[in-house]
């Protein structure tokens, strides 16, 4: 054989090696949660998920140990330090939690748009409920939710509007499976005759449009978002062997507003760790600085955040028999 002739066999033989490796090398063992783990038999997606929530609670260790660095106790840590410190708020609330399923930002870019976990199964279900707080004339994540999963309708609230945003309302078909109310999510009641605005409870909300369960949940109210939720984890809801409560919800997306007594390292602590009691996890996270656009010299106030609830029956962590419609509201 002549060299010019073995030189590019000799090429041909190490490519091919290469290739065997990489498909019949060994596994480097199960992975529960990884797009590898969806494909190995045996690992249902329920398990998968509690997987991933043991590597969530390892995380939260550093979170102490970051408390300890810069307060030792988390009443001495400044949410927004102005002495130098090389962290804000936002630090120690991480969205460690990794979904199960396709991420994607749904609606416009900038203000409006949200991150969603799951949209494809969300939209393979034969009814969805979606519940939108906070309008203000702009209505891009709502309208493109409608659009891909034909099963949802969306119910809006915001008392300082009077309609959902023009890409509902421009849409005959999407304006059909659309529910609009002037009232203001609150973490009490108040909407008698005399009450303007009127305030719901979200419980109150759901018993009023008979719903028993909430696909996607989105609140941007504020800053009303603290009382709102402490009252809504408070609910009587259903509870697991274990008494752990199983929020009705299987997702949401929140602005938080940490300004003024709600900037308050200690108070924001405490109830963000009621929302990882509840079952809540972070899995996606957008800082929004347009209120630093606002306020010459503002702090990053702002923060778009996404949750999963990691328990109950939903379709985000539980895979369905056949012909399940998916757990949802009337």
């Amino acid at each position: 054989m002549s060299p010019r002739t073995a030189r590019p066999l000799l090429l041909a033989t190490v490519a091919l090696a290469v290739i065997g490796l990489f498909y019949w090398a060994p596994s480097p063992g199960p992975d529960l949660y990884g797009w590898r783990g969806s494909r190995m038999p045996g690992y249902t997606l329920a398990e998968r998920v509690r997987a991933e929530d043991e590597r969530y609670l390892n995380t939260l260790t550093q979170r102490q140990a970051l408390i300890k660095k810069y307060g030792p106790k988390k009443e001495d840590v400044h949410s927004y330090p102005t002495d130098g410190g090389s962290y804000t708020l936002w630090d120690f609330f991480i969205p460690a939690f990794q979904c199960p399923h396709h991420v994607e930002r749904i609606g416009v870019l900038g203000d409006g748009g949200k991150w969603v976990c799951g949209a494809e199964r969300i939209a393979k279900q034969a009814k969805c409920v979606v519940y939108s707080f906070g309008i203000n004339g702009e209505s891009s994540f709502e309208a493109a939710l409608l659009e891909r999963a034909s099963g949802c309708e969306v119910w809006g609230y915001d008392f300082s509007v009077n309609s959902f945003g023009p890409e509902i309302e421009g849409s005959a078909a999407l304006r059909h499976r659309s529910h609009f109310s002037p009232f203001a999510l609150s973490g009490h009641n108040a909407h008698g005759s005399e009450d303007n605005p009127k305030h719901y409870t979200l419980e109150a909300l759901m018993k009023l449009n008979g719903h028993t369960f909430v696909d996607v949940l989105k609140i941007d109210i504020e800053g009303s978002e603290f009382n709102t939720l402490t009252t809504f984890l408070k609910g009587p809801w259903p509870t697991t062997a274990f008494g752990d409560v199983i929020l009705p919800i299987g997702q949401m997306q929140l602005e938080l507003h940490a300004w003024d007594d709600y900037a308050n390292f200690g108070f924001f602590h405490d109830w963000w760790v009621s929302l990882e009691t509840a079952g809540l996890r972070p899995f996606w996270t957008e800082p929004n600085l347009v209120y630093v656009n606002y306020v010459t010299g503002g702090k990053p106030h702002l923060a778009e955040y996404s949750f999963i609830n990691i328990r109950g029956n939903h379709t985000l962590v539980y895979d369905p028999p056949e012909g399940f419609e998916g757990m949802h509201g009337a």
